[in-house]
């Protein structure tokens, strides 16, 4: 069976912290995903899922205990794990610029990888701290805030035990992801002491790369990249969303189109018996090697990218046509 992987980036809200957004506030919006119509955050997201059995992994990022405290993140993670899926590790470094107390004698920077190796093994380390301390099992895989690791993350992971990463994605090679991978690898592929599992993703164009991200990939590119990852090997596909995907980018309401995506591909997982939803617990290093692999991505197809394209203006008309600042 051909491994598929749901992970969500699950993070509080660093641009609403700035906009003087209370710790709950920001706790219902970026993670419950609230709005008038109701929640269409985490939750949501994991009853999809556990109506399908289906498994999802959760990549938080405790950073913000530094400025709020760790109730807020302890508040994620019991979420989680009463739903029943996998706790990992995320970072954003963007929040030591609110610290109440620097970890690296005030130094800040907007990714991992603009930090050099001791601060990331510092701030790595006390990330997965921050995160056991709030409930969450020890964790074995992380994945970089927006993408920004780079080799010495790998390394500074390796050094404090972490054996998985997901933090390379082809679409953001060179900025700000830097980690010393070609834009083909599929893996997984052991580098710098650590498997790492890059984001899946389609060619939507000759040439081109296109995540497979909810947000990025119409339900009809993400179920002829399932079915043609169930023929591909070993190699997991990897996807990709967020704890506030399902709301339009004011967080005021919910996006009905990329709610359906969501549900579309809980459906083409579990209704494909080729394919198996599973965490990075789950996952075995053996025969994970420095040679990697290099599995073919599904093929550009003008009418699926073109129907794409068509139901994104359609969406963005629909949902994102009256924002207001939050």
């Amino acid at each position: 069976m051909a491994k598929v992987m749901i992970t969500v980036d699950t993070e509080l809200s660093a641009l609403l912290h700035q906009r003087g957004l209370s710790p709950r506030a920001n706790f219902e919006s970026s993670i419950l995903g609230r709005t008038s119509a109701g929640d269409f955050g985490i939750v949501w997201q994991m009853e999809q899922m556990n109506a399908r059995g289906l498994k999802g992994v959760y990549f938080i990022d405790p950073m913000p205990a530094l400025v709020y405290g760790n109730d807020v993140i302890r508040d994620i993670v019991l979420l989680v794990l009463e739903y029943g899926h996998e706790v990992q590790l995320h970072c954003h470094t963007e929040w030591l610029e609110w610290a109440r107390k620097s970890p690296i004698d005030g130094r800040n920077g907007r990714n991992l990888g603009d930090f050099g190796l001791e601060d990331q093994i510092t701030l790595l380390a006390l990330a997965r701290d921050l995160l056991v301390k709030a409930g969450a099992p020890t964790p074995t895989a992380f994945r970089a805030g927006n993408f920004g690791a780079n080799d010495e993350t790998l390394r500074a992971l390796s050094g404090i035990g972490l054996k998985w990463d997901s933090s390379f994605n082809a679409g953001w090679v060179g900025n700000p992801c830097g980690i010393s991978l070609p834009a083909d690898e599929t893996g997984p592929i052991l580098h710098e002491g650590v498997a790492q599992i890059p984001v899946s993703g389609i060619s939507d164009r000759p040439g081109s790369f296109r995540p497979a991200q909810i947000c990025a990939l119409s339900a009809g590119e993400m179920r002829a990249a399932l079915a043609h990852a169930a023929g591909q090997g070993d190699a997991p596909f990897m996807i990709v969303t967020h704890s506030f995907e399902m709301l339009s980018r004011d967080r005021r309401r919910p996006n009905r189109l990329v709610m359906a995506r969501f549900e579309a591909m809980c459906d083409a997982i579990a209704g494909n018996p080729a394919l198996e939803s599973l965490g990075f617990d789950d996952l075995d290093l053996d025969g994970v090697t420095v040679s990697g692999g290099k599995a073919p991505r599904l093929a550009p197809s003008l009418p699926r990218t073109a129907w794409r394209m068509a139901q994104q203006a359609l969406g963005t008309w629909a949902y994102e046509r009256r924002l207001k600042p939050v």
